[in-house]
């Protein structure tokens, strides 16, 4: 049972529950690596609105070179999220089991690397710290669009503003006092306590995740990122192992 139920969280065969059950895990996920990201080098990666609004600032100050490490972030984060949709569309054209989970493999690779590296690249902060910026908002961008593509838009996990914005929206429909039928045009406001209840898990588990993560981080630095990659190379090597069966088998019938 705990195997098919790892197999269904990136399977290509999609359901409402396995979106909510993969998406929660990545926002825990996400929340840990951001936390302890910021930990390591005084810095979130995982949404763009702040980096894109420093950009702004830095270059009203005429800070360049800031400028220059603002555009690399962003473009890292953007090439993560396109490296999804590569190995994805790669995935589904050859109708393999695998196609969300090769993406959130090389996640695993990444933060492994992360983990076990981080401790050793203090040396030369200068260069170091941009390394590791660059790297994790690559992540961020990869595991960002492995959520998107697998709910087809309907959960994203690295950052909250979106979530936050719909548990408001859902939280005032519910408390929006209908006085009669007749009273409302359109309808009675219902909420959509459903979404409501995906958006507060997926938010607690992001929340959840950061504490630990920053809590983890503080205790034991960077080797802290290395169950989480664990993990997922648990999660998506299950699947991969799947079709690596299959396609054995198709070769020696």
């Amino acid at each position: 049972m705990p195997i098919k139920f790892i197999q269904l969280l990136t399977s290509a065969q999609r359901s409402h529950k396995t979106n909510v059950q993969l998406g929660a895990y990545m926002a825990f996920v996400a929340g840990a690596v951001n936390a302890g990201g910021f930990l390591a080098i005084a810095r979130y990666t995982s949404h763009m609105s702040g980096i894109i609004s420093a950009i702004g600032d830095d270059l009203a100050l005429n800070n360049f070179i800031s400028v220059l490490g603002g555009i690399s972030l962003l473009l890292s984060f953007l090439f993560g999220a396109a490296t999804t949709a590569i190995l994805v569309n790669w995935g589904h054209r050859r109708k393999i089991h695998s196609e969300f989970a090769l993406p959130l493999l090389v996640e695993a690779i990444l933060l492994l690397v992360f983990g076990l590296v981080g401790a050793n690249l203090n040396i030369y902060l200068p260069l170091t710290v941009p390394a590791i910026a660059l790297l994790l908002c690559f992540v961020m961008g990869l595991q960002n669009a492995i959520v998107t593509k697998a709910s087809r838009a309907e959960i994203r996990t690295t950052h909250m503003t979106g979530v936050i914005t719909d548990i408001g929206i859902e939280l005032g429909k519910l408390i929006y006092w209908n006085k009669s039928q007749a009273a409302n045009v359109s309808g009675y406001v219902m909420a959509n306590r459903q979404k409501l209840k995906t958006h507060l898990f997926i938010f607690g588990m992001f929340l959840v995740g950061g504490i630990i993560g920053a809590v983890s981080f503080k205790r034991v630095g960077y080797i802290s990122v290395v169950p989480l990659s664990l993990s997922l190379v648990i999660i998506a090597g299950l699947q991969i192992y799947q079709d690596i069966r299959v396609a054995m088998k198709n070769r020696s019938s």
